[in-house]
């Protein structure tokens, strides 16, 4: 892919969507990585499948309408998102060879750990009366059929699901030619999932077929009442047009116009069909006419199985073996005493670092601010909530108790749509004064404000949502404390947000679309200054996207200057480096391991004296220029350590840790002088682990 370059300045770049292509395929790199244990690279196999649908369904969408653009202002725009499309569909077609020769090599090295894929032909006589049991028992009345002659137009019908296109044959003793007809059959995953367990066989083998395979077998059965002779059945998929289009004309509030728009994603375009490809050319050619695609949207012959996303669901057999090791959420000893949190919080700043340590305690401080006489109110933002919500059940509670509850939810967070209406109209009727954000602006900040008698307010700043689900497996950053300053900042966020046409100044945090931006960019500047004067300089960060231009111009100019620059870049990198007198002072390293890396984390020398930041933001015009996000900065020296040894040990990582340099190689980095294994993610268990062992020996001493 050749590097996009902006009129007017040589900034090497890779377009977001291709450099995006690149972080997915880090996924599909674990998937094949032997070391991984087999289970769990069925479960990364699923990941990048969902992750590629989700991607079509909203950034391929919009490429497609910027490419089909006719305003003439846009033609540059358009010839480019023209090229993205290519490029991306050229990654993906290479992609997608790897993918199914790793599904193949899955499931033969399943079956060696005795867990063997059946498909309706290998089925023993037992097992098809187990199959035809299963079928009468649960499946009949689940797979109606629907002749596609009659069809009315398949993009009207779901796309988070797969179907199977059924080809029907009988021959007459005096025609020459068959009677064909077709029919469309949805595979009922949501009611049964995708995959059936059937008896374990006497040597303890584990025998599961793809719910497609199941109603391949019983075909017969769907269509007793036709005079049908041969059946077949392929299975595929479609993609549709995700975007929402708000209408801002209408006279309805936010919450009327989001309802209305999550309910047009039904009538979303399709943009992209996956097909076995022994499927044969009369039916191909009547699903592709029902879906009525164009020249930009996407066809892709594949295997057998569509849908792989359902991989996540696999089921594990009892095999623990064959999956990681737990590693159980690790309590701190200073929140499991008898003395309340308020107070440790106000003694000192607190630090959590999820899954490593358990997310209830944040639960846990939501609760006794819930009963606490002492608090007055409390303010929350929420961006996505977990299907039974803890967080959301404790500021109901605190609202019953009389306190002043108000929580910002953001209703535009993708594909949380419909939960997030459903949460805020039980919030409201619990009393709570429920606030949908800022005309214009997502709030994506991750903010706690809790007023307390006598002033003694305390806040809590993180990097990700406040969802019980997500804090098990996605790596975030939470900062409890009772800092006036940051308190009364945090404060004048949820002013900001109450009341946006209100100036407002803040003193500590990194405020978007305020001053952040612009703040990043002094803090990179001051950097090339104390470079140019001999002083020392670096940037160390840990963030999950980076597309700015700005944000990277100012990196290469920082790079060129001689600043030392390590970024732990988890998804979207636009950066290239390695370029003689432009980059080559910048490294970037990707991790793909057990837990999603989410965090984002800036630290920056300052001439020796580091200024540390973590929050919301990621380094792209969405979280800078477009959204409501929250940087704070962090002054407690113990958690500065801690916060630097998540970065240091990331660009250490020789395990699940890759280059990010623009070319879509995604090589594992290695350090020949040292060469030992290192893994992040483990060493940071263990290190937390040892931590909490000797921090619950002393309070043991203490109490003795």
């Amino acid at each position: 892919m050749e590097m996009k370059k902006t009129v007017g300045m040589a900034l090497p770049m890779i377009p977001r969507d291709v450099s995006w292509m690149y972080f997915n395929y880090r996924i599909l790199q674990e998937a094949k990585n032997k070391d991984v244990p087999l289970l769990e690279r069925l479960g990364f196999m699923g990941i990048y499948s969902n992750n590629l649908d989700e991607f079509f369904r909203v950034r391929m969408a919009t490429q497609a309408r910027i490419a089909e653009s006719s305003v003439k202002q846009m033609k540059t725009q358009s010839e480019e998102a023209g090229e993205t499309i290519k490029e991306i569909n050229r990654l993906n077609n290479r992609y997608n060879k790897e993918f199914e020769h790793v599904v193949q090599q899955l499931t033969e090295e399943l079956a060696k750990e005795k867990i063997c894929m059946l498909t309706e032909k290998q089925l023993t006589e037992p097992q098809q009366a187990f199959i035809r049991s299963y079928f009468r028992n649960k499946l009949a009345g689940f797979t109606n059929p629907i002749w596609l002659s009659q069809a009315e137009r398949l993009a009207n019908e779901s796309d988070d699901t797969i179907y199977l296109a059924v080809k029907m044959t009988r021959w007459h003793d005096d025609s020459k030619k068959p009677k064909k007809e077709y029919a469309l059959i949805k595979v009922p995953v949501e009611k049964f999932g995708r995959f059936v367990e059937l008896p374990e066989g006497e040597d303890g083998t584990h025998y599961i077929m793809y719910l497609d395979d199941v109603i391949r077998y019983c075909l017969p059965m769907i269509f007793v009442s036709v005079d049908f002779d041969h059946f077949e059945a392929y299975s595929f998929k479609f993609t549709k047009d995700a975007e929402m289009e708000l209408d801002n004309e209408l006279d309805a509030g936010t919450l009327q116009k989001v309802q209305r728009a999550v309910k047009s994603r039904k009538n979303g375009q399709p943009i992209r069909v996956i097909f076995d490809a022994s499927m044969p050319k009369d039916l191909f050619r009547k699903i592709m006419q029902n879906l009525s695609l164009d020249k930009f949207d996407t066809t892709l012959s594949g295997g057998r199985y569509q849908n792989h996303k359902d991989l996540m669901k696999f089921p594990d057999c009892g095999r623990k073996d064959l999956k990681y090791p737990v590693w159980k959420p690790l309590f701190r000893p200073e929140f499991t005493g008898a003395r309340s949190m308020l107070d440790l919080i106000r003694e000192e700043d607190r630090f959590l670092h999820v899954p490593y340590h358990s997310f209830d305690h944040y639960i846990q401080l939501l609760c006794e601010a819930a009963i606490s006489p002492r608090v007055k109110s409390i303010k929350t933002t929420l961006y996505r909530l977990a299907k039974d919500s803890k967080v959301v059940e404790a500021l109901i509670a605190a609202a019953k108790n009389g306190k002043k509850v108000t929580v910002v939810i953001e209703l535009l967070a993708r594909f949380d749509e419909s939960s997030n209406i459903k949460w805020s109209k039980r919030m409201k009727d619990a009393g709570i004064n429920v606030i949908f954000g800022v005309e214009g602006l997502k709030v994506h900040s991750k903010l706690l404000w809790v007023e307390m008698t006598g002033g003694n307010d305390i806040a809590c700043v993180g990097t990700g949502n406040f969802h019980e689900g997500n804090a098990k497996v996605y790596t975030d950053c939470l900062l409890m404390t009772a800092a006036p300053s940051i308190v009364k900042d945090v404060a004048n966020v949820f002013h900001f947000i109450e009341k946006p046409f209100l100036p407002v100044k803040f003193k500590e945090l990194l405020v978007s679309p305020n001053t952040m931006k612009k703040n990043v960019l002094a803090m990179m500047q001051n950097e090339i200054k104390n470079k140019r004067q001999g002083k020392p300089a670096y940037i160390k960060v840990k963030i999950n996207h980076i597309t700015d231009e700005d944000i990277m111009r100012k990196l290469y100019e920082a790079s060129a200057a001689g600043v030392e620059v390590d970024l732990l870049v988890r998804g979207n990198c636009s950066l290239v480096t390695g370029i003689p007198g432009k980059s080559d002072h910048i490294r970037i390293h990707g991790i793909i391991d057990r837990y999603l890396e989410h965090s984002r984390i800036l630290i920056f020398c300052n001439g020796g004296d580091e200024r540390y930041y973590m929050g919301s933001a990621d380094w792209m015009p969405r979280n800078l220029d477009n959204r409501i996000e929250v940087m704070t900065p962090v002054y407690n020296t113990f958690i500065q350590e801690e916060l630097k040894r998540i970065v240091e040990w990331g660009m250490k990582d020789n395990q699940k840790g890759r280059i990010v340099d623009g070319t879509g190689e995604n090589r594992f980095y290695a350090d020949p002088e040292h060469p030992e294994p290192f893994r992040s993610q483990e060493e940071l268990y263990r290190y937390y682990e040892k931590q909490v062992a000797e921090m619950r020996a002393a309070l043991k001493k203490e109490e003795a």
